[in-house]
């Protein structure tokens, strides 16, 4: 008997004895897939049990004594517990039961503050105060991403480039309006111009006439200058053709008679020569 006690007091024995009377407990245990439950309302009870681990947690982050390595660990779990909360409401759904994503309450989730910059990942009580973490609510959000092109082409219609503007009926008067007015103004200002030019042009053909009858008196002047030369060059020629040393000025006769002359003589040596 002795011997039996003790291979009933060894470490397998205890082992195994845990493994078959444990067999119950495992049977009870939350399963790590929401997608192994089969039943509604087994799935039910698995999310109540998440939402009081994650209320149990959030009530003990807000202790800032608990330390920086426990603060961020709780932190760590409370997030964890929340992705499954969602997994379980998901397959309830699935399973026929209500959309608690929709229509369940967020009680859990008013302590928690997203990061910016850090979507999905929440921070609770005492978390957010931690270093690192308080620079990251204290800086400014980034700037939303730039749209491309293709985003950009998607806004764009026929009203983007107005051609339905005269559509609405009040576009079309202010047009006729101001096309009156842009007439009138354009009108006025070729009148005025029109006048101001006649003015300048009647101004010019005055100054013209009065240069043109200044440049006839000088040409007229000058042309008296010139022609008083010519008659004291022509006096002055005369008086020197008539001092010039020759006795007479030979005629055209005068000119025939003498080349009839030498022409005879011209003749009479020929005829004498032979």
């Amino acid at each position: 008997m002795a011997r039996n006690a003790e291979k009933a007091m060894t470490t397998l024995a205890r082992w195994r004895a845990a493994q078959e009377g444990g067999g119950q407990q495992q049977k009870s245990r939350r399963p790590y897939l929401a997608s192994e439950c089969e039943d509604l309302r087994e799935a039910e009870k698995w999310r109540n049990q998440v939402i009081s681990e994650v209320a149990r947690k959030v009530s003990q982050i807000q202790n800032a004594g608990l330390g920086e390595f426990r603060i961020r660990d709780l932190n760590d779990e409370i997030n964890k517990l929340l992705r499954e909360k969602g997994h379980w409401e998901v397959r309830i759904k699935e399973l026929g039961g209500p959309d608690y994503a929709r229509v369940g309450p967020k009680m859990t989730d008013m302590d928690g503050q997203e990061a910016p910059g850090n979507r999905g990942y929440m921070y609770f009580g005492a978390a957010k105060d931690l270093p690192g973490v308080r620079e990251l609510f204290e800086q400014e959000p980034p700037a939303p991403p730039r749209k491309t092109r293709g985003e950009l082409m998607k806004d764009i219609d026929a009203d983007y480039y107005g051609y339905r503007d005269d559509d609405d009926g009040v576009l079309i008067p202010l047009e006729k309006k101001a096309e009156r007015k842009a007439i009138k103004t354009a009108v006025k200002q070729y009148t005025d111009k029109k006048l101001s030019a006649l003015s300048d042009n009647a101004e010019d053909e005055e100054i013209n006439e009065e240069e043109h009858q200044e440049e006839e008196s000088e040409e007229e002047s000058d042309h008296e200058d010139e022609q008083m030369s010519l008659d004291e060059t022509d006096e002055r020629s005369e008086v020197q053709r008539f001092m010039a040393h020759v006795p007479n000025i030979p005629t055209q006769a005068d000119i025939e008679a003498a080349l009839v002359e030498r022409k005879k003589r011209e003749l009479l040596q020929t005829f004498l020569g032979d």
